[in-house]
């Protein structure tokens, strides 16, 4: 269990963190950059919850989805090391085909596309367009901390599956892709 005493430690005033594994880093490293990103998504889908705490189908999902995004949070901050004195916390395959059978579930619902989709439409979905745009920016920092170091096959997986799942959800909340706002190309030249 994590535990958390103390919040303000100032161990962070010269620029630098510690990773889980107790190593200094820059607080602008690639690692850094990759998790804050996640929890930048994780928080913009909390904020959509506020919309969805009624619906049976879709607020259970989202929780889940906040859980498995600590879970990759603590993927992103825990480098492969053979020094390691503990099992580091990985996401696993069966989370990534948890978000697919999710996305697939969702999806069945919808019509399918005629247009590309403007963020927008009802409040839930307004906030889970917010959290696909800020998960799409998440999965290019794991995308490019894993092209300086080597991460978890499954976490880049999980970063990708994320903004698809963001992305039906969206629709999902909109009366199931009823309400959605159809881009028109080049209406207002």
């Amino acid at each position: 269990m994590v535990r958390l005493d103390k919040i303000v430690t100032k161990a962070g005033d010269g620029g630098k963190t510690r990773l889980a594994t107790g190593e200094q880093v820059s607080k602008a490293s690639a690692r850094v950059e990759a998790y804050g990103a996640v929890d930048e998504a994780n928080s913009a889908i909390g904020v959509a919850r506020l919309h969805t705490t009624a619906d049976p189908i879709l607020d259970p999902i989202l929780e889940r989805l906040q859980n498995d995004l600590f879970d990759l949070g603590a993927d992103l901050a825990t480098p492969d090391s053979p020094e390691l004195k503990f099992e580091p916390l990985r996401i696993q395959e069966s989370q990534v085909l948890r978000l697919e059978a999710e996305i697939d579930k969702l999806n069945e619902k919808l019509s399918p596309l005629a247009s590309f989709i403007l963020p927008g439409g009802s409040p839930a979905a307004a906030h889970l367009h917010l959290a696909r745009a800020i998960a799409r920016r998440a999965e290019r920092a794991v995308v490019a901390l894993a092209d300086a170091e080597p991460i978890s096959a499954e976490a880049v997986k999980f970063a990708n599956r994320l903004s698809d799942l963001l992305f039906v959800a969206a629709r999902y909340a909109n009366d199931e892709g009823k309400a959605d706002l159809l881009w028109t190309p080049g209406a207002n030249r």
